[in-house]
């Protein structure tokens, strides 16, 4: 099944996302303090932000494929609508796969 083969992609996708969220956090008034004393935590959250990013696209590219959707249609899509709309389709994806596995007996 197409849903089966694409858990994985979208559950990497998922957690960079999540990581991508962490790094961007660092820039915010609370922790920007602490981030803006160290040049090294200044580098390691861009390097941060740039590579889970790329690999939130690569994931979403791999995961549409699977699903038989074209890929660069939902890369641009993502890319275009970063954070929000990724979270948002993670969360309805996940809903819907939950409704599409058979029940165990």
């Amino acid at each position: 099944m197409q849903v089966d083969r694409a858990q994985q992609p979208i559950a990497a996708a998922a957690v960079t996302l999540v990581l991508w969220i962490l790094a961007v956090a660092s820039f915010l008034p609370p922790l920007f303090k602490y981030t803006s004393q160290s040049v090294l935590l200044i580098i390691a959250a861009g390097i941060a932000i740039f590579v889970c990013l790329v690999l939130h696209l690569i994931f979403i590219g791999i995961a549409a494929k699977r699903l038989g959707r074209s890929p660069v249609l939902w890369v641009v899509l993502t890319l275009c609508t970063m954070p929000l709309l990724s979270i948002i389709g993670l969360i309805l994806f996940e809903w819907f796969s939950e409704h599409d596995k058979p029940a165990a007996v």
